[in-house]
This record gives C-alpha cells, sequence and structure tokens, in this order.
C-alpha cells in the first residue's frame, strides 16, 4: 500500500511567528505568495467544476439518463474567518453530501436507497427505500389497533399504546424487496448504479415486541398452522404467513433507528419477518388471523411467485437468498489514479448469516477472501473491503457471498439456467463493475 506521511499546516502553528492580527496574518500570507498562493486554494464550490462522468456512462445507451450536474455549494475560502450556522431543530447533513432515493415507475410508489453513498450497515431512516401499492395512509396512532382473532382462545384488539407495554426488543435486520435486482437480470446495462441495481434494500435497528409474545396472550389453538397479515392502507395488503415465523423471530414493531416509525414505513405499527421478502413484512398492520391452511390471496398468486422453465411455479418462496454487491468502485465513478484502494460493499442473506465474502478483480478467474468490517449478525446486512492495486489495466471486479446454511452466491449465467430468463423475483446473481483503462467504471452483468 502505498506510504503515508504526515502533513501540517505551517501558516496555523502561531508559536513561531510573530503575533499577528488574523486579518494580517491572511494579507501577509497572499501578498507573500501572490498568484501561487490563490491559485492553489479552492474557490467557492460555484467556482468549481462538476465531478468527472465516466466514459462508459457518457457513452451509455441506456435509457436511464445520468442525474444533472449539481452545482456544488458555496462556503467562504477560510471558515475561521466568520461565525459558523446555529443550531437547529432538526440536523441536516453537509450540502456536499447530499444522497437522495430515486423514484421511478409511471406512479412513484417506489424509491431507491442510494447504496453507493452510505457507509456502515445502517441506512439512515429518511433514505430507506420505500414500495407501497396505494399510497402511504395517514393514521393516528390514538386510534389505530391491531387485532389477532381466529383460532385463539381469546381474540383481543391491542391498541399502540397496549403493544408497547409488553417487553420489547431491538434488532438489527434489513429488508428487501424480492424483485430488486431485475433490472441487472433482465436487462443489464452499463449504466446501472448500485441504486438502480439493488437500491431497494435497506438495513435498519428495529424496536418492537415479539409477535410469539402477543400469540401466548391471545392463546394459539394446536390446529393453527398459518395466519393472515393485513395491512390498514388503501390495497388492504394481504400475507399468508405460516406460524413456524411467529414462534421464531417475527416482530411487530413501532421504532426504527431510535425514532417512531417513518410513514412510509409502516407508522405507527409494521410486520417485521427478518430475511424475508418485503412484501410479506406488511406495514401499517392492523389484523392477524389465524387459520390452518395459507388464504391464497392475490399477493400470492398472481404476484410473488415463480415461474419455471417447465411450466410450474414456485410458491411461498419466502426466504432473500445470499446476496452481495460491490458500492466503491462503482458506475458512474472514476477511478482518479492508479494505486492501492478499498473495494467494499455489502452482504446478506435471510437465511441467517454471511459467512464469507469473496472479490474477484479479474471476472472470476481468481477470487480472494475479503474481510469483514464487523461480525455479521443473521438476517442483516454486513459490511466487506477488500485492499486491490490498481494498475491502469481493465478490469472487472466481482463479488461472492456464502452465508452459515451452505448458499453460495451464483453467476447470472447459472441462475438463468435454473429459473429461466423470465423468474420475476428473488435475483441474487453475481454482480461486478468493470474498470476501462480510463478508470471509467460502468456496470458488468455478464456474470
Amino acid at each position: 500500500m502505498a506510504e503515508q506521511h504526515e502533513s501540517r499546516d505551517e501558516s496555523r502553528d502561531e508559536s513561531t511567528s510573530p503575533a499577528l492580527s488574523r486579518r494580517d496574518m491572511l494579507a501577509g500570507t497572499a501578498g507573500l505568495l501572490g498568484g501561487a498562493a490563490l491559485a492553489a486554494l479552492p474557490r467557492t464550490s460555484a467556482e468549481q467544476a462538476a465531478p468527472p462522468v465516466s466514459p462508459a456512462a457518457q457513452s451509455s445507451g441506456s435509457s436511464i439518463a445520468p442525474p444533472p450536474p449539481v452545482p456544488r455549494p458555496q462556503v467562504p475560502l477560510d471558515a475561521t474567518t466568520m461565525q459558523g450556522a446555529p443550531t437547529a431543530q432538526l440536523g441536516a447533513r453537509s450540502p456536499f453530501h447530499a444522497p437522495t432515493r430515486a423514484p421511478f415507475g409511471d406512479t412513484v410508489g417506489s424509491s431507491l436507497t442510494p447504496l453507493q453513498d452510505l457507509t456502515g450497515n445502517i441506512t439512515p431512516s429518511d433514505l430507506h427505500f420505500e414500495r407501497h401499492h396505494a399510497g402511504i395512509p395517514a393514521l393516528d396512532p390514538e386510534r389505530h389497533t391491531l387485532t389477532i382473532h381466529g383460532l385463539v382462545d381469546r381474540p383481543l384488539t391491542f391498541s399502540v399504546d397496549d403493544i408497547k407495554r409488553f417487553p420489547q426488543v431491538t434488532r438489527t435486520h434489513f429488508v428487501e424487496c424480492a424483485g430488486n435486482g431485475r433490472a441487472s437480470y433482465r436487462d443489464p446495462k452499463p449504466d446501472l448504479t448500485p441504486q438502480r441495481v439493488s437500491g431497494m434494500l435497506s438495513t435498519s435497528e428495529w424496536t418492537g415486541v415479539p409477535l410469539a409474545t402477543l400469540f401466548r396472550e391471545v392463546g394459539v389453538r394446536a390446529d393453527a398452522t398459518w395466519f393472515l397479515a393485513e395491512g390498514g392502507d388503501a390495497c388492504l395488503m394481504t400475507r399468508s404467513v405460516p406460524i413456524a415465523k411467529a414462534w421464531d423471530d417475527a416482530l411487530i414493531v413501532w421504532a426504527q433507528n431510535g425514532e417512531p416509525l417513518r410513514p412510509a414505513q409502516g407508522y405507527p405499527l409494521r410486520l417485521l419477518l427478518p430475511g424475508w421478502e418485503g412484501n410479506i413484512n406488511v406495514k401499517w398492520i392492523r389484523r392477524l388471523e389465524l387459520g390452518t391452511a395459507p388464504w391464497m390471496t392475490r399477493w400470492e398468486t398472481s404476484k410473488y411467485t415463480d415461474p419455471l422453465p417447465n411450466g410450474t411455479a414456485r410458491i411461498f418462496t419466502f426466504e432473500i437468498d445470499v446476496k452481495s454487491i460491490i458500492t466503491s468502485p462503482c458506475a458512474p465513478q472514476t477511478i482518479a489514479a492508479r494505486g492501492w484502494r478499498s473495494i467494499n460493499g455489502l452482504a446478506w442473506s435471510g437465511r441467517g448469516r454471511v459467512t464469507r465474502v469473496e472479490v474477484s478483480t479479474d471476472r472470476g478467474a481468481t477470487w480472494h477472501d475479503a474481510e469483514f468490517l464487523a461480525t455479521p449478525q443473521p438476517k442483516s446486512t454486513v459490511r466487506f473491503q477488500y485492499m486491490w492495486e490498481w494498475t491502469g489495466a481493465e478490469s472487472v471486479l466481482l463479488s461472492r457471498a456464502t452465508d452459515d446454511a451452505g448458499f453460495v452466491q451464483p453467476t447470472r449465467t447459472a441462475l438463468i439456467a435454473e429459473r429461466g430468463p423470465a423468474t420475476d423475483y428473488h435475483y441474487n446473481q453475481i454482480l461486478g463493475w468493470k474498470v476501462d483503462a480510463a478508470g471509467g467504471v460502468s456496470f458488468f452483468g455478464a456474470t
């Protein structure tokens, strides 16, 4: 790796210079160094050029237009010369880092998390992807209730405050739409970004009550094997859930990342089924009915089934398969210089913990173990990195994850051979990025 050298700002070392006013010091420095010093100083952001766009992004024929360049904010050349901004009721990000979700579709019922702009494992609540089918309902927490009935001894209706009285837990889990990755599977294009490829994935710290606690409260009958979860939005989202999931790790949550759920994430209550496809994690939950068989709702017959090439279809494929994606470097970035750099990204599995991530820099000819930046947790994302020395040669970067259930992330070719080219959900193919000789990065989907 390149050596690190300590630097020292001589102009700030007042112990070796005469006592001068700040104004005299600045004026004297400019006078001594003249135009050379001024040329070396950064201009205000309005005067700085927009970041370069990679050649790959410029030449792509994709229908997804690159976002217009955003002018850099204007800030003083020397922040020590004036009073800074006061405190505010709500904190704000630096104007130099303003990640945004990307709406898409004819009706904006979904948005994508900007994975390439994030670090660590937790997704800020305002950047969590959203998916809804009839808009975000406005619900009063003092009027909203959750009813549990059907094959139970004591049908009960709980207020939000009732649920908060039970012993609570806090756990970190991802939520992912089952259709995440469709763009890279169906029609991979070079200008796809992590946000476009896998942006329907977010990880949060969730707080709530185990569903098993509520089921013990109502007294579940021995013949109950399934329950129906119903949401309180205009589409009345309903999904059938095996009751074993309730006894395992299902939650009724009311908080996310230290605050109440955001409205788009199910405020005031949602069902959380760790590791299972996003649609079944019913938001705005209002009713749970216990029975002996699945209800075969629209969302598990016409939707969220997986047609296979032989004419059959997979059904109730709840678990998210083991996956990974490199989030840096990625499109539309440009690698500015040769040398060592961190290849990093996210890995996750709905079947348990990620146990291994491998990275290839030569299109899969050789693989190398990446390191985890935190201890992998069950049904949560984990960030990985691999140190790579780029020599200026064209390269293809890939990542491959393995989980503790023994599943290994497959290539796109292998997934198509298994499920066909028109499957609708549960894409977990190996993803990659091509780095050209000029440092331009574009999506590589031919794995």
